[in-house]
């Protein structure tokens, strides 16, 4: 980041400073969309996992009917401002209805269909069962696009493993900077894309602005340390859990393939805000619900797909980082007994 931000060329001029700001994008560019099988040619770089998100919803959905998981994240949710959006639900352990799906595209017809499933959720770090999507998408017709912000970094995938039309990730989930993030798109050459933003014909036309080259470099070598240097976060996760339901906590997907670093714990009659500020008091950070909505006071639209009820509006996410201490489970578990003990303590 130091050293893109000593580069002070243009990447769309042609000067010299121009050029070599030029070859660092595309130094970066290639370095993204190899880790996730897309030519260089079709990594976008955006803002962030929601814009990414809203543009491919609004560029690979245009003329198409939306079906979106129940549990998706906001940015796919509140993507599209066509009326054809169809929810499809959930089964309990939070992984999408495959046969509620199969049966929605089939009404989708000729029309086609773009189809939304995110590969971890950000709540509960469920793993949607996407190659088999993929394969409905295919047998009907329809495009698939995976929000994989959760999951980048943190597990091996890429656009040809899912069978995914297009990929949604965000630098700070793998420890690059805020700001940043990627659609990667299927195919050979530049796939053209109606843009979100309009400007001065950056990113092929599909992503008006000057790109934001110390931040783009930034997460470049982000993603390529975490390829490198990834830590398998699941039994610092277990331990978590099993500390949790020893103390009366039910652990929401529980019994579905879910993400490592990923967990949501549900406490009975103890509401999620409540949770969040006895243990940020105690010096733990969690969220109630997704960090993008944590600063309100809202039940969990994912918990509340899954048909958790009121434990909806009583659970706290734990999400561990890729450079979690290893006491973290430690510290954490001693905290979440406090709670459980003052409440008992207090009825």
């Amino acid at each position: 980041m130091v050293e893109g931000a000593e580069i002070t060329g243009n990447p769309s001029s042609p000067h010299r400073a121009g050029r070599a700001a030029r070859a660092a994008l595309d130094h970066g560019r290639r370095l993204v969309a190899g880790r996730f099988g897309a030519s260089a040619e079709n990594c976008v770089f955006t803002s962030g996992g929601t814009e990414a998100n809203l543009l491919a919803v609004r560029g690979l959905g245009a003329g198409r009917t939306l079906l979106a998981g129940a549990t998706e994240h906001d940015a796919i949710r509140r993507a599209s401002d066509d009326s054809t959006v169809c929810t499809i639900p959930v089964l309990r352990d939070g992984t999408l209805d495959l046969e509620v799906l199969e049966a929605r595209l089939s009404e989708a017809g000729q029309h086609g269909a773009l189809v939304c499933a995110m590969l971890a959720n950000n709540e509960t770090g469920v793993l949607h069962p996407i190659s088999e999507i993929a394969a409905l998408c295919r047998r009907y017709g329809a495009r698939l696009h995976v929000d994989a912000v959760q999951a980048a970094g943190r597990m091996a995938f890429d656009l040809g493993s899912l069978g995914a039309d297009s990929l949604a990730i965000s630098g700070h989930k793998f420890g690059g900077p805020k700001g940043t993030g990627a659609l990667l798109l299927a195919g050979e050459g530049a796939t053209p894309l109606a843009p979100v933003q309009a400007g001065g014909g950056q990113e092929r036309g599909r992503r008006g602005g000057t790109p934001a080259l110390p931040a783009i470099m930034g997460m470049a070598a982000a993603l390529e340390a975490a390829s490198t240097c990834s830590r398998d976060l699941a039994p610092l996760r277990d331990a978590i859990e099993i500390a949790a339901r020893a103390a009366g906590a039910t652990v929401c997907g529980d019994g579905a393939s879910r993400l490592g670093n990923t967990t949501s714990l549900a406490l009975s009659g103890i509401r999620g805000e409540a949770q969040l500020i006895a243990l940020d008091l105690d010096g733990v950070c969690v969220s109630a619900g997704s960090a993008c909505s944590s600063g309100k006071v809202a039940t969990s639209h994912v918990l509340e797909a899954m048909g958790l009820g009121d434990l909806a509006g009583c659970a706290v996410r734990v999400s561990l980082p890729w450079n979690a201490p290893d006491d973290c489970a430690e510290v954490f578990n001693a905290a979440y007994a406090r709670l459980v003990s003052r409440r008992r303590r207090d009825g």
